[in-house]
């Protein structure tokens, strides 16, 4: 499956906008429709929020697996404050 369609398939089922998620990510919303298209690649931080903005793992939007249930997230101090 293409990566950018799966990216987009994902954003659509939570009823997330391209603006939503770059409210949600920081994450320009013209480089997020370029990622979308496969014009452009994210990098790994940029995967690490759109992972959390939707609710999955970084291994399923790269592809690797097709569980969408993200695994079980470890919280840091630095996200308690």
């Amino acid at each position: 499956m293409d990566i950018g369609k799966r990216l987009q398939d994902l954003r659509r089922e939570r009823g997330y906008t391209q603006v939503k998620m770059q409210m949600l990510t920081g994450i320009d919303q013209s480089d997020y429709s370029k990622i979308e298209r496969g014009h452009r690649y994210y990098t790994f931080e940029q995967c690490i929020k759109i992972a959390k903005a939707l609710n999955t793992s970084m291994d399923y939007l790269a592809g690797l697996t097709d569980e969408k249930t993200p695994y079980i997230r470890r919280i840091t101090e630095a996200e308690t404050k």
